[in-house]
């Protein structure tokens, strides 16, 4: 049976499904969990640190699907980015690694709010504040920072692309370190566009996603 603090975390969730965070009451969590509201403020001590969790919980289960996502490049559900003339090329490229990642940051944005204004910065009303930093332009000599729990779109990129650099750079040790970084986050920067503004086919982000990451090391 899952934790109690799991189990608060994922009524939390589904709450959202049916309400704004506003209207998500702590008594209400408890019940749906199967716990105690005492138990509830003993796990998280407060609503905003019930938000931070959650927002917490759901960027990090994003991120192991990413890395889940490059280990497991070309398998059944990845679309084959190969062209027929490429057959001699490794089981799976950087571009295949790239394609997969971009279908798994697709697909999870569009069915997990709290991934999507994490990679966006853009939150709604619903979601709580931490979901997202907010994005006014910062006063001369202030960075914005975004609230606790919350990574900012730039952070979240910055994690996402040195995972699918280091992916890349282990299948290609022989190219350059930098160039692999830029490939990686040209990638990611093209299919956070698409998170935006979809397109009818995730596959053929994931192809042309792959096709930009083949050019620009081809340059190499």
């Amino acid at each position: 049976m899952p934790a109690a603090r799991e189990l608060l975390l994922d009524a939390a969730f589904t709450a959202l499904g049916t309400r704004p965070w506003h209207g998500v009451r702590m008594v209400d969590v408890a019940a749906a969990a199967g716990v105690s509201r005492q138990t509830l403020y003993n796990e998280f001590g407060s609503k905003d640190g019930l938000a931070r969790a959650l927002v917490r919980r759901e960027a990090e289960t994003f991120l192991a699907g990413v890395e889940h996502s490059l280990a497991t490049a070309r398998d059944a559900d990845a679309p084959d980015t190969t062209a027929p003339d490429t057959a001699g090329r490794d089981p799976a490229d950087a571009g295949d690694r790239c394609a997969a990642a971009a279908l798994w940051t697709l697909r999870t944005a569009r069915a997990n709010p709290f991934v999507r204004a994490a990679l966006t910065g853009c939150r709604g009303d619903r979601l709580p504040p931490a979901a997202a930093p907010s994005v006014p332009a910062p006063r001369a000599g202030r960075e914005a920072r975004p609230p606790r729990g919350a990574l900012s779109p730039g952070a979240l990129v910055g994690r996402i692309r040195d995972s699918v650099a280091g992916a890349v750079g282990a299948d290609a040790p022989g190219l350059p370190p930098d160039a692999v970084l830029r490939a990686c986050e040209a990638a990611v920067r093209l299919t956070l566009s698409y998170v935006v503004a979809p397109a009818p086919s995730d596959e053929e982000v994931a192809a042309e996603v792959a096709g930009l990451v083949r050019a620009l090391l081809a340059q190499e």
